[in-house]
């Protein structure tokens, strides 16, 4: 039973850790609202909304580089590097409820949650 209870526990820290980047949430929230998603429209619109002040470029080095990747190879997303598409991956479902549950009470969370 305790093992059980550990994998949750690490299940659930992995998702706070993937939530835990306002970029990361952002390509889960479009991907989870419009579903695939251009990778134009994510660095243009969804996710570049309201950056910290970053050039495009800064900032789509970083989703390229770091961010994009990390959802991708958890499962999150897929992210077709080729095509330029990035859609729901096959973990999913495993992030929604917590993405339902911060776009539900969006206005009771501290700034930069969106």
């Amino acid at each position: 039973m305790s093992e059980h209870i550990e994998e949750r526990e690490s299940s659930l820290s992995e998702l706070f850790e993937i939530l835990s980047h306002e970029y990361r949430r952002r390509i889960l929230i479009a991907v989870g609202q419009h579903n695939p998603q251009d990778i134009d429209s994510i660095t243009s619109e969804s996710v570049a909304d309201g950056a910290e002040d970053e050039p495009l470029e800064v900032l789509q080095q970083r989703l390229f580089h770091v961010h994009l990747p990390k959802l991708d190879k958890a499962g999150f997303v897929n992210w077709d590097q080729d095509t330029g598409v990035v859609t729901r991956g096959p973990r999913f479902e495993e992030i929604e409820p917590l993405l339902t549950l911060m776009r539900e009470h969006r206005d009771e969370l501290p700034d930069g949650w969106p």
